[in-house]
Parts: C-alpha cells; structure tokens; sequence
C-alpha cells in the first residue's frame, strides 16, 4: 500500500521549473536569423567557462546571471550558442571562453551549476543549465568518433560536423536512475558512497546500461550496489544534471527483501530508517541531510513529509 504524505508535493525540483524559453530550434540553421538576432539591440549573452557564469546580487537581494547586450560580449570565433527566446522575443546566447571575464565593479563572482541553480530565477538557472551542458560537450567531443578528424560547429552550437567523413555528432546525455528504497515497514534506505564524509546519505543511483529498460536499471542498481531485491517501480521526475552530461530519472522503488550487502566499490555503508529515526539521526548530526539541487532531496522529503533540514553538504 502506498503511504506517501503529500507536504512536498509542490516542493519544486532544481533545474525542472518551466523557465519561459523557447528553444526555437528551427532556427538553429538558419545562419540569416542567427545573425540577425545576434545583433539586435534586445539580445542578451552570457560567458560559460568550466562549467561557471558570472553572477551578481542584486540591490533588492536577488541573485542574477551576469548577461550584457550582444554588442557588448568579448569576441569569439565560433563558440556562440544559440539558447533561445523568451516571450517577449528577446534572443539568448552563451559564449563559450577560456576564462570568465572580469567584472570593473569587483561585485560579480563565478559560480557552477550547484551554487548558481539554488540561486537563480527558473529562466535564468534554465539558461544556465543549457549552456554548460553544451559546454561540457564541446569540450569534450571536439574529434570526430568514426574518424578522428577535428570537427566543426553547426547548428548554433548543438551539432558537430566531420568535414573530411561528413559524420553529424550530436549533444550526449546518459540516462542515470535515481531511486528512494522503500520496504514494507514503509522505512526508506540510504546509502553512504565511499567518497563522502562520514554521516552523509542519500538516495542510491546509477547509469542505465546499453539495452536495458530503466525498470531494469532500478532493480540492478539497487541490487549490486546493496544486495537488496526490488519489485514494483514508480517514476516520479526527471532532473536534468549536466555534470558532465546526465539526465536524472528519479522513481520510488519497492523492494523484496531487507538484508543489506553492500558492495564496497561504490557504497560504502547503507541503513534502513523509519521516519522516527531519522528525525534523530539528523537532530544529532548523526546523518547529514543530502540538501542541493540534486533530485535526491525531492525523492527522500516524498517519503518523509516534510522538508529535510537545511544543512547544505555539496
């Protein structure tokens, strides 16, 4: 039977709210609209740069992503990639650099995904989100994989080309499940993986393998990494988590047995815990709370009812 509360059912997950962009990628390839839009007045650009923009607070408080008018942008070749458009048809663009620029006022700092994704509006955190991971791509799929030949940009940057085989590579993403363990004493398992300070856990996870189903994927998981057995699985959300190129898929897995073996590559300890439990583990400080923007927060606080405590650990 399914005893899920509903406290945190409009709790939103990082990185998913509706941002108000329109990719419009039917203009991708449209070298003369591209132009066009890269040099109106209105258009907006950011620099991305190892994964980091620049940010900036605001006088009210707010936390903004450093953007200048197109006319404004330090110069680059070919790494202007177009982000879309908003209702108001303003255009968006990131420029991928080497560095970040500099800032005359010294106020604005250079943040990731993992700071910068709690702190942003949905649209500008949607933006953000969109150019680091073609970041990460392009700077890591930069040859051609039939060839070897160094490929080009194409497509406002969400194509790679081969010039000398004619090949077309495209953006990766890797599926990667992420489950809450629940058994039939409705008690919710968590793990510690090996490179985590000690008290730190969350939610198991793992990649999706060639030729599996991400049901499949759940059940094997959980099994090698704890030696427990899952049956029913239930999707909830996704996350998009581009570290470098991941799509989260976030389920409720229900499992069919409780002995716990853990593997001892990946996990190092893993615990059952009832809801009593865990509020004292977390009052101690026994177990620290897995509070960022990753979707693990969602999926445990679906089980528990309510807000995890807000002791930030990533």
């Amino acid at each position: 039977m399914t005893t899920w509360t509903d406290h945190t059912a409009d709790r939103p997950i990082s990185l998913t709210a509706p941002s108000g962009i329109d990719r419009a990628a039917h203009h991708r390839l449209d070298e003369a609209w591209l132009a066009a839009a890269w040099s109106h007045p209105s258009t907006r650009c950011f620099v991305v740069s190892g994964g980091q923009v620049l940010i900036d607070e605001t006088a009210d408080g707010r936390t903004e992503l450093v953007m200048t008018p197109s006319f404004e942008a330090p110069l680059t070749e070919a790494h202007r990639y177009f982000l879309g458009t908003d209702e108001d048809g303003v255009s968006y663009f990131a420029l991928q650099k080497d560095s970040l620029p500099g800032r005359m006022d010294d106020s604005a700092r250079p943040a990731g995904l993992r700071e910068a994704g709690l702190l942003l509006s949905p649209r500008e955190a949607g933006l953000m989100v969109h150019a680091v991971a073609l970041e990460n791509w392009q700077r890591l799929h930069r040859f051609c994989s039939r060839c070897g030949e160094r490929t080009v940009i194409a497509a406002a940057g969400h194509i790679r080309r081969c010039p000398a085989c004619g090949a077309e590579h495209y953006p990766r993403t890797d599926p990667a499940v992420i489950m809450a363990v629940v058994d039939d004493r409705d008690r919710i398992l968590l793990g510690r993986q090996v490179h985590w300070p000690e008290g730190r856990f969350s939610t198991l996870a793992g990649f999706v393998e060639p030729g599996e189903s991400i049901e499949q994927s759940v059940r094997r998981e959980v099994h090698e990494e704890v030696g427990i057995g899952v049956g029913e699985v239930e999707y909830i959300a996704s996350q998009p988590w581009p570290f470098p190129s991941s799509l989260m898929l976030g389920f409720v897995a229900r499992a069919t047995s409780t002995e716990i073996d853990v593997d001892g590559d990946e996990i190092h300890e893993a615990r059952w815990f009832s809801r009593d439990e865990l509020d004292a583990a977390f009052a101690s400080g026994e177990v620290l709370p897995p509070y960022g923007i990753s979707i693990a927060a969602r999926l445990i606080e679906r089980w528990y009812g309510k807000e995890l405590p807000t002791r930030a650990v990533f």
